[in-house]
């Protein structure tokens, strides 16, 4: 009898595995987020609301950069120079943040771009599309809307009318969804988890969630960059999504070539503590464009001029590759490009299949101990006998 109950036992814990490798290798086409240790353990997301921020200093109390979100031990700040800075403590609304090098991926992408010669004409080389969506689509602009907030119609879904526009214009095919996912509460992840998986059926080459910042300060994004008032803009990658080192090759590829046209239209890259439905895709990117305290015109001409790096970054126009050619010379979506964090991938995988197992061991067998007397019976005695039965045929 307990050996039945276990060769039942085995079976389910295969059965979650198959399925588990089904979800990952389908991801695109399930509505469900990713699920970590962590994210069981605290909210859906850490934003904070317009006019309060926090801010990162290195370890000489130098400013590195304020964001309108609560900070944790382990984000990072990647900046437009290439130094990137580790967070290590935080006290109230102040982290301070270790160097931990120059990041040479950053550097490499923004030398191979300096030295990179575009074609006369830019020959359309894919014609897969781009996903556009705002998870928050009530976030506006003040001194052009008048409010930071507007219910189903925030300024926001203009600065994402610019971004398609330029996207357009210089040969990327665009589905952009103006589905709002108001409230702005910590289910609006949910709700627009929806709306990128609707535009997960159409293939898309890359996924872009446009937002806007809550810092006070308008002068902390405004620049002058390529003979234009602008507001920055910053790459926001979720740190807590298997796909997270794909989501950060790209990120890292954006602003090295968008700031080699416009310099220094991206301002930063900052990995949170946080998915952003960034696991369905290893292009989705979340966009913060300045924020509510710039003037929204100045978001619309910043974002459009980070749209003009998109195409070539994504291999949409731009150079034919050669053969041969070095792993960082390829387009994010060549299909002959390495896929980074691949391994990382299927190793959240295996931990989530294990948890799982786990879990329902606990649950069948009622507490640890006969937990625990199972998992010694089955290894045991399971493995004796398939042993013993090679052992007889030989």
């Amino acid at each position: 009898m307990k050996k039945t109950k276990n060769k039942i036992l085995a079976g389910l814990c295969l059965i979650i595995a198959g399925v588990s490798f089904l979800i990952f290798i389908n991801g695109y086409n399930i509505s469900l987020p990713a699920v970590s240790i962590a994210s069981i353990f605290k909210e859906l997301e850490d934003e904070l609301a317009p006019g309060k921020s926090c801010t990162i200093k290195d370890e000489e109390g130098t400013v590195i950069t304020k964001i309108s979100r609560y900070i944790h031990t382990g984000d990072e700040v990647i900046t437009a120079e290439g130094r990137h800075y580790r967070v290590q403590q935080i006290k109230g609304n102040t982290a301070q943040a270790r160097f931990i090098g120059m990041d040479e991926k950053l550097l490499a992408y923004s030398d191979f771009y300096a030295r990179m010669e575009m074609p006369a004409v830019a020959v359309v080389r894919n014609t897969r599309s781009v996903g556009i969506y705002h998870t928050h689509s009530d976030e506006s602009y003040v001194p052009s809307d008048g409010t930071e907030s507007i219910p189903f119609h925030g300024g926001i879904f203009q600065v994402g009318d610019a971004y398609t526009n330029t996207l357009s214009r210089d040969g990327a095919k665009v589905f952009y969804d103006k589905t709002p996912h108001d409230p702005h509460d910590n289910n609006a992840y949910y709700r627009s988890r929806r709306t990128a998986a609707r535009l997960m059926k159409s293939n898309p080459i890359a996924l872009f969630d446009v937002h806007r910042d809550g810092i006070d300060d308008p002068g902390f994004y405004q620049r002058s960059v390529s003979n234009q008032d602008v507001a920055q803009m910053r790459l926001v990658v979720g740190r807590e999504n298997p796909r997270m080192s794909a989501n950060l090759d790209f990120a890292r590829r954006m602003m090295a070539y968008a700031n080699k046209m416009h310099w220094p239209i991206t301002k930063e890259i900052f990995i949170g503590k946080g998915n952003y439905n960034q696991d369905l895709l290893p292009t989705a990117l979340l966009i913060e464009a300045g924020t509510y305290t710039n003037k929204k015109e100045e978001a619309m001409r910043g974002i459009s001029l980070l749209a003009d790096a998109v195409p070539v970054v994504l291999g949409i126009t731009g150079p034919p590759v050669r053969p041969g050619a070095p792993e960082y010379s390829k387009p994010v979506t060549d299909p002959t490009a390495r896929q980074p964090g691949s391994w990382t991938a299927l190793a959240w995988i295996a931990g989530l299949t294990l948890l799982a197992g786990g879990a329902f061991l606990l649950i069948s067998a009622g507490g640890w101990r006969e937990a625990k007397s199972r998992l010694a019976h089955f290894f045991g005695r399971e493995f004796a006998d398939i042993l013993g039965s090679r052992w007889k045929r030989k």
